[in-house]
C-alpha cells in the first residue's frame, strides 16, 4: 500500500506562501495522504496572530485540512496561556511529547501523540519541541529531555500502532541522533534548522525530510508500507508557484482575522508629544529611547541597542499596541550582561561603518531587515566620521580593561552582527519583549525629551 505525506515546517507566518502551499496540497491530496507541519507555523510578528491570540493560525491550518502540527518554539513565544488558547481551540492536534508547564503539569490542548488510520494502517504521530533554555522558562514552559520523552511515549503506545512518524522541531542534529537510536520511528519530518534537503536521507532505515523555511517549498514523500518498515518511492521539496486559484478561500480567512486584530490592537494606549523618528544608519530618537529604557530598567552602566530591531519611528499623538508591533515585531528579550570596555569600543567603532549598519539582520528572534547602528544610553561618543576619538560613560573615559554592566538584547548578547559583544559574562534575561519595555517608557515625558539629545558627537 502506498501513502503520501505532504509536510511543511518553519512557515513563520509567511501566509502569502502558505496560500500557494494550500493549493498544491489540494491538488496532491487523496484519501491516503497525511498533511503535517513540523512547527513554527505561527510567528507572532503577525498582526493577525497578535490580535487573535493565535487563533488566526489555527483557522488557517483547519481550513487547509492539516492532520497535525508539532509545537515549535515560535508557538510558545507569546507564553503558555496563548499556546493553551490555540491548542484547546484547534481541531488540528497540537503535538509535543516533551513540553509541560513550569510546575510539570500538562499544557491544556497539547497532546503527546495521536494515532491516525490511513490505508488500513495505524500511524502514531509524535511531536517534539526544542529546548531553548532559559527562554522556555521565561515563557512559562519546562522541557523534558527529548530522548527520555520519546522513549516513554513509544513505550506507552507499544502495540497500538503499525508505523511511527515524528514531527520534530528539535533540529537536524537531534533528528540524526534519534534516527540512529530509535528503530521504532519510521519517518522524521524535521523543522527548526531551516534546512532545505535535496532529497530525504535514511539513517538506520529511518527517513528524514525537512523543507527549508518560510513556506517556499512543500515537502512531498511517497512511501510504500512493507511489514513494519517503509520504503521510499519518491521524496522531494516542491517549489511554491504562483497562486492561480483560491481553492481554500484562505485569503478571506486571513482578511477576516486581520479586521478583528486591527480593531483590537488599535485601541489607544496613550499620547506622546514629540515625533520620534527612525533611521538605520544615523542616530535617531526612537532607538535612543529604547536604549535609555532598557538601561533604566536594569540600572546598568550603559545601554546598547541596534536600530535594526526597530522598523520605524512614532509620530506625536496616539500610540497603540498595533503601532508598537509594527515598529518592533522581534521576539527579543531585554538582557543584562557584563562586558569589557575594549569590546564595547570595538563594537562602537564597527557601527560607524554604514555597510555594517546596512548588512542583513539575521539571527534567532530577529524580524527586521538590517542590522542597524548601535545606539547608547548614559554615554557620549566623539568621532570624526571614520574613527572614534573618545567614549565617555557616566562622564568618565571608557576603560578598556574594565567590566561594565550593559543593558541590551539577547540578539546582541549573542554577538550577532557585532561579534565583540559576545565576549560577555553573567547574562540575565527578562520575560518582556523589547516592545513591552518600549511601551512602558514611551509615555514618560522625561525619556522622550532625553531621546532627542544626541550621543554620537561629530568632531572635526
Amino acid at each position: 500500500m502506498i501513502i503520501k505525506i505532504l509536510h511543511t515546517n518553519d512557515l513563520h507566518s509567511n501566509f502569502h506562501n502558505f496560500f500557494k502551499i494550500a493549493n498544491k496540497i489540494k491538488k496532491l491530496k487523496d484519501e491516503n495522504t497525511l498533511v503535517l507541519d513540523a512547527g513554527d507555523f505561527a510567528d507572532f510578528k503577525s498582526i493577525e496572530l497578535q490580535g487573535t491570540d493565535g487563533l488566526a493560525a489555527v483557522e488557517l491550518l483547519e481550513s487547509a485540512e492539516y492532520d497535525a502540527i508539532t509545537v515549535g518554539n515560535n508557538e510558545t513565544f507569546n507564553g503558555v496561556d496563548i499556546l493553551e488558547n490555540m491548542a484547546s481551540n484547534s481541531k488540528i492536534p497540537f503535538l509535543s511529547c516533551n513540553i509541560n508547564k513550569l510546575d510539570g503539569s500538562v499544557i491544556e490542548g497539547v497532546k503527546k501523540s495521536i494515532i491516525i488510520a490511513k490505508a488500513n494502517k495505524r500511524f502514531l504521530i509524535l511531536g517534539g519541541s526544542p529546548d531553548l533554555d532559559p527562554f522556555n522558562e521565561l515563557n512559562g514552559i519546562k522541557l523534558v529531555e527529548y530522548r527520555k520523552a520519546l522513549r516513554e511515549e513509544l513505550e506507552c503506545n507499544k502495540g497500538s500502532y503499525d508505523y511511527c512518524i515524528l514531527l520534530s522541531h528539535f533540529g537536524m542534529t537531534s533528528d540524526n541522533i534519534i534516527a540512529g537510536e530509535f528503530q521504532e520511528i519510521n519517518i522524521i519530518i524535521g523543522g527548526h534548522s531551516h534546512i532545505l534537503m535535496k532529497e530525504p536521507t535514511v539513517i538506520q532505515n529511518t527517513l528524514i525530510h525537512t523543507s527549508g523555511c518560510y513556506g517556499e517549498y512543500l515537502g512531498y514523500l511517497e512511501i510504500e508500507l512493507e511489514d513494519s518498515d517503509v520504503r521510499l518511492i519518491s521524496g522531494q521539496n516542491i517549489k511554491t508557484e504562483k497562486k492561480d486559484e483560491n481553492l481554500f478561500q484562505l485569503e478571506e480567512v486571513l482578511r477576516r482575522n486581520k479586521i478583528k486584530a486591527v480593531e483590537r490592537l488599535s485601541k489607544p494606549l496613550y499620547k506622546i508629544k514629540e515625533n520620534l523618528w527612525h533611521d538605520i544608519i544615523e542616530e535617531n530618537p526612537i532607538s535612543n529611547l529604547l536604549a535609555d529604557a532598557i538601561r533604566d530598567f536594569y540600572k546598568a552602566d550603559l545601554g546598547i541597542i541596534n536600530s535594526g530591531v526597530l522598523n520605524g519611528g512614532v509620530k506625536k499623538g496616539t500610540v497603540s499596541k498595533k503601532k508598537l508591533l509594527d515598529i518592533c515585531p522581534s521576539p527579543l528579550n531585554p538582557t543584562c550582561l557584563e562586558i569589557q570596555g575594549k569590546d564595547i569600543m570595538e563594537s562602537l567603532q564597527k557601527s560607524l561603518d554604514s555597510e555594517v549598519c546596512l548588512s542583513a539582520g539575521i539571527g534567532p528572534g530577529f524580524r527586521g531587515k538590517y542590522l542597524g547602528r548601535l545606539h547608547v544610553s548614559n554615554a557620549v561618543i566623539e568621532h570624526d566620521g571614520n574613527n572614534i576619538l573618545k567614549v565617555l560613560i557616566s562622564g568618565k573615559n571608557l576603560e578598556e580593561s574594565k567590566w561594565y554592566t550593559v543593558a541590551t538584547s539577547d540578539y546582541l548578547h549573542r554577538g550577532t552582527g557585532y561579534t565583540n559583544l559576545k565576549n560577555n559574562r553573567n547574562e540575565k534575561y527578562h520575560e518582556d519583549y523589547l516592545r513591552d519595555t518600549l511601551r512602558r517608557y514611551l509615555d514618560k515625558e522625561e525619556f522622550v525629551k532625553k531621546s532627542l539629545v544626541e550621543r554620537w558627537i561629530f568632531k572635526d
